[in-house]
């Protein structure tokens, strides 16, 4: 197959990121009971406490989207946007003295000296007035509310959480904006109702037409989804570019956007297009994100089938990724197969969970089908088995660097910046932050985390090529100069400046 010839179709994004096309119909949405807290940056989106459809534990576990992720909320809060804090010390950094901050992200408390210098700091932070300071500063606080829950100091963190809620906003500064949905979480922590809010968030998702603007913006002006999905598709197609049958596996379908160019790409292949085989995997709620079942998939995969002339079969399979089996999968002799996890297999609990571990146990599964290629994309963060502070800590960096890339491209009064901010990020946070045990299904690990689960599992790892590579770096010079991608072992790694954000690799 020319590699030239599907590149030059199948990555035909536009010179650089737009909204423009994107259509903004407001959500219809309820309230959640806020108490008094009608600023909450979330409390539009709930009716009551009471409206939550309980589901199956494994509804609790898989994201509903193609996305990084949702909007949550929580009672009790106040939001004042326009409130700043007094500068404590140009010097400092972001993280308080007594904090070590490991290469991997997690943070640690080393002795009893430092965890007297926490206190030191939370007692200055309640004492300052309200006034404008540095954004790192208001990072300090954050973390200093974080220390306070962890260690059931609930007077200091209520001192402490009223102080960040008078300068926490949604059209703030990065950090600012960050801010408001950490604060929900950590109050939804104290509160024990982060579960409750997840689950209502999965119940309550917004009609699939709001919803894919939501996500086609964060498409359009962050390339994590593009970059995810180019090196997947760029593996698959090398693995499989002599094969006349091929059939993908696809352990989080969505809007099925991953296979559009990917068809048109093989349409093209020289030698004539391959007979295409699409198993779609999503959970039974997915119908939420799309506004329609799988079948608005199949749709959208026979509309491609018909304009480029390239035969496509596609097998619908509502199940939760940990329920699979290989009968539902119904891979057949002569197909080479290609099995695609796209920011989904950190949904899936591991051992830490559950002593069955599902998360070992379905790459075992997968290996046991003898695919020609194996692509995992995830999130490059290590919140899984970390107890609660290291993981704020961990996930405060990581969001922020997020946000931080948000910030480059839309203003900070943009409605589209704030609705995606909103619907495809905050909901992980709160979960990450607010739940634990079985409860909390935003569990992501770091790249060679999961490169020991597939060694374990019999995988070899299969390395991107340099064209793919190539065509990537292409890509990211469409966007600022502070994405970084690095190519490590085979697997690459797209960051924001110094903190990388998502892996992708590849195995067989």
């Amino acid at each position: 197959m020319d590699s030239h010839r599907f590149y030059g179709r199948d990555l035909s994004y536009s010179s650089h990121p737009t909204v423009s096309s994107v259509e903004n119909s407001p959500l219809e949405t309820s309230k959640f009971d806020s108490g008094n807290s009608p600023n909450s940056p979330l409390a539009n989106y709930f009716d009551s406490v009471t409206t939550f459809t309980t589901v199956s534990d494994y509804q609790e576990q898989n994201s509903c989207t193609e996305n990084l992720s949702g909007a949550s909320s929580s009672r009790d809060s106040s939001l004042d946007y326009y409130q700043y804090f007094h500068r404590l010390n140009p010097s400092q950094d972001c993280i308080p003295e007594g904090l070590l901050v490991s290469s991997s992200g997690t943070s640690l408390l080393q002795n009893a000296n430092q965890s007297r210098n926490m206190k030191q700091l939370e007692a200055a932070l309640v004492d300052l007035p309200l006034q404008g300071v540095p954004s790192s500063n208001l990072k300090q606080l954050l973390i200093a509310c974080a220390r306070a829950l962890a260690e059931n100091n609930l007077d200091d963190f209520e001192i402490l959480v009223a102080k960040a809620r008078m300068v926490v906003s949604v059209t703030g500064d990065p950090i600012q904006r960050l801010g408001a949905y950490i604060v929900e979480g950590l109050v939804a922590r104290k509160e024990l109702s982060g579960t409750t809010i997840y689950r209502s968030l999965r119940c309550k998702e917004p009609a699939g037409k709001d919803l894919l603007s939501y996500m086609h913006i964060l498409y359009e002006i962050c390339p994590y989804l593009k970059f995810g999905y180019m090196a997947a598709n760029g593996a698959i197609v090398e693995a499989c570019r002599n094969e006349d049958r091929i059939h993908i596996i696809d352990f989080q379908i969505a809007q099925g956007t991953q296979w559009m160019t990917l068809l048109q790409a093989l349409a093209a292949r020289p030698g004539g297009a391959p007979y295409v085989r699409i198993t779609g995997i999503d959970d039974p709620v997915s119908q939420y994100a799309r506004g329609d079942g799988l079948s608005a998939v199949a749709k959208r995969l026979s509309v491609i089938s018909e304009k480029f002339n390239i035969a496509v079969e596609f097998n619908a399979v509502p199940v939760f990724a940990p329920e699979i089996t290989r009968d539902m999968l119904d891979v057949r002799p002569g197909e080479a197969l290609a099995v695609n996890f796209p920011l989904q297999l950190h949904h899936t609990p591991d051992e830490s969970v559950d002593v069955n571990n599902p998360r070992d146990e379905l790459i075992r599964m997968i290996k046991s089908l003898s695919p020609n290629i194996v692509t995992l994309v995830e999130q490059e963060s290590n919140t899984n088995t970390a107890p609660f502070f290291p993981r704020f800590l961990e996930a405060l960096d990581y969001y922020h660097a997020m946000f931080e890339s948000i910030d480059v491209t839309l203003a900070r009064d943009m409605k589209e910046r704030i609705n995606v901010e909103q619907h495809c990020l905050a909901r992980d946070i709160v979960n990450v932050i607010a739940c634990e045990g079985k409860e909390r299904v935003e569990r992501h690990e770091l790249l060679g985390k999961w490169k020991s689960r597939f060694m374990m599992a019999g995988f070899q790892q299969y390395p991107l090529s340099f064209y793919v590579n190539s065509v990537i770096k292409d890509l990211m010079r469409r966007y600022s100069e502070h994405y970084t991608l690095v190519e490590k072992d085979g697997a690459m790694l797209l960051g924001w400046k110094e903190r990388n954000l998502v892996s992708v690799s590849a195995w067989f």
